[in-house]
């Protein structure tokens, strides 16, 4: 029996005493050693025994048998390939550039998901041959049989009958078990410190359960819009932590070589760049880090939760003639606003409004739509993509959670789609890149689960994002950080177009040796540089998605 394991089971210990209550005999005190043991009493089902986050394949000699899982949430990768009676897997790409029968073709379908979300999700990769194991599934492969199954799905339904003070004094119970959990290292151990409302939670409790002083760390920009330095020092000052800042000056262009052979595909979110500072800068003074990432996604957090609530409404009670002509009138000066502004953000209500839950989700999280696409692609690439569109990901999202409220409905969408894909992807790729470990206490399972049957009237409520969390912690986080506006992790990635990375966008998209001209039309990309340059139009994302792909195709295709 063999294991290999990359992740943290935080129940090991209570697994081995049952494990061993079983008549089995441990020779370490790891938890890798339990997976196997596990593994010999119960199989495939394994899996929905385990806390945390976990990659792992057990190969069972006697059986022939291979047995892969990935953890619920997506926070570890697992990539697999299975061709001719041959099956090779790991937790990156650059594996399968070792195997010379596994192809290097594109898969057309991913490129086309990539460009509506600048990463390509699960379980397609950017090539044909290699594909990902979903969150939350298991694969077996046994004597040449592949079989994918899924051993875990998250429940927004039946509701708890239970007060809002009730729901209060759970979550912050599970929460503190949460992060007690993840407190357990024989490395040194810090926080990720943005100065939100959610790494500002994390920190809170740590202060209280950790008998030493906790390492905090943040980083800050130039740029006053987008730096958070002053509200990390708040929560630092409050909770008397060992703090570590720095203000980074990113150059894009020259790590843009590093993140595309890190991530293996083409992966466009422009806050890997600050996390991987972030990473590298944490990794000098401890291996593992706790962070705030899912508390957006469990408890309501973005802008667009309350944008699909509230367009429900707005769709029945506004005749459709006038939210037509507000959409039209408001269109042309909606178009030059950047997508982390309020005029921006405006704009894509307005404009999503008038769509249904799948067309609305897409036009908030999307970044090339259908009729860009249209217009980009060669028609030779427009051929092979043979009409295919990147709807169905998401419209059979919602279709699996039609019974839920549109919150409900939304949240589960974010949970099990843009959470996996696009942050933990990159946060792990990240801070592996620096061997840096990262663990997420607001993803532990019994509070994700607790908290997706809560009435969903509690988690947006008053004008609040949060509310249920926000009022659980309240005494424990300063005002100025409760009511401090999201910022998320954001670069001012159109500024920088217009400056530092200009010229690498003419070199990359406008020469003679760009690459992706063989997929896309160089005029068109040549209009949306210009476009963007002279202000008329913000594509600072999808022109940085454009340069990823083209850094990409250069390091793994030639």
């Amino acid at each position: 029996m063999w294991v290999v394991f990359n992740g943290e089971i935080y129940n090991f210990q209570e697994l081995r005493n049952e494990l061993e209550q079983k008549g089995h005999r441990f020779k370490t005190d790891s938890d890798t050693e339990v997976l196997v043991h596990g593994y010999e009493e119960y199989g495939e089902e394994l899996p929905r025994r385990l806390q945390g986050m976990f990659a792992f394949a057990i190969w069972d000699k006697n059986r022939q048998r291979l047995l892969l899982a990935r953890d619920r949430m997506g926070k570890k990768p697992v990539f697999y390939s299975e061709k001719a009676g041959k099956f090779v897997f790991g937790s990156e790409l650059s594996v399968f550039r070792e195997i010379p029968w596994i192809s290097r073709e594109l898969s057309f379908p991913a490129l086309h998901d990539y460009l509506t979300f600048l990463c390509v999700p699960a379980p397609r990769t950017i090539f044909q041959d290699i594909q990902k194991l979903p969150p939350g599934h298991f694969l077996m492969w046994e004597r040449g049989q592949l079989k994918v199954e899924s051993y875990w799905e998250l429940r927004y339904s039946p509701k708890l009958k239970i007060s809002e003070e009730e729901a209060r004094e759970e979550i912050r119970r599970l929460f503190r078990e949460a992060v007690n959990a993840r407190l357990m290292s024989e490395v040194p151990l810090g926080a990720f410190l943005s100065g939100g409302l959610d790494s500002s939670i994390v920190v809170a409790v740590m202060a209280k359960l950790s008998s030493k002083k906790v390492k905090t760390f943040s980083i800050g920009f130039e740029e006053e819009e987008f730096n958070e330095l002053p509200f990390a020092r708040v929560i630092a000052k409050r909770y008397q932590t060992d703090h570590h800042e720095e203000i980074v000056r990113p150059d894009a262009v020259g790590l843009l070589p590093r993140l595309v052979r890190q991530f293996g595909e083409p992966f466009a979110d422009a806050s890997a760049i600050p996390t991987y500072y972030l990473s590298k800068m944490t990794r000098l003074g401890v291996t593992v880090a706790l962070s705030g990432d899912g508390g957006d996604e469990i408890f309501g957090g973005y802008r667009r939760h309350w944008g699909f609530k509230i367009a429900e409404g707005y769709q029945k009670q506004i005749p459709a003639w006038l939210r037509t002509g507000i959409t039209r009138a408001s269109s042309p000066f909606l178009k030059k606003a950047g997508r982390q502004s309020t005029l921006g953000s405006i704009g894509r209500f307005l404009q999503a409004s008038e769509l249904d839950k799948t067309e609305r989700y897409l036009q908030w999280v999307g970044f090339f739509n259908e009729a860009e696409k249209q217009s980009l692609y060669c028609d030779d690439f427009l051929a092979d993509m043979n009409g295919y569109q990147s709807t169905g990901l998401i419209h059979q999202l919602f279709e699996q959670a039609e019974e839920e409220t549109a919150l409900d409905a939304i949240l589960s969408v974010d949970t099990k789609f843009y959470l996996s894909n696009d942050l933990l992807c990159k946060v792990d790729m990240m801070s592996m890149a620096h061997s840096l470990e990262v663990r997420c206490p607001f993803l532990d399972t019994r509070l994700v689960e607790f908290v997706s049957r809560l009435p969903s009237e509690m988690k947006l409520k008053k004008g609040k994002l949060k509310y249920l969390v926000r009022t659980a912690f309240q005494k424990e986080i300063p005002q100025e950080n409760l009511n401090h506006r999201k910022m998320g992790f954001a670069v001012p990635l159109a500024k920088w177009i217009r400056g530092p990375l200009q010229q690498a966008l003419r070199e990359g998209l406008l020469s003679q040796q760009t690459q992706i001209r063989r997929y896309f039309k160089q005029e068109k990309m040549s209009e949306m540089f210009s476009l963007h340059l002279e202000g008329k139009r913000d594509y600072a994302y999808e022109l940085w998605g454009l340069l990823v792909l083209e850094y990409w195709h250069r390091e793994f295709l030639g």
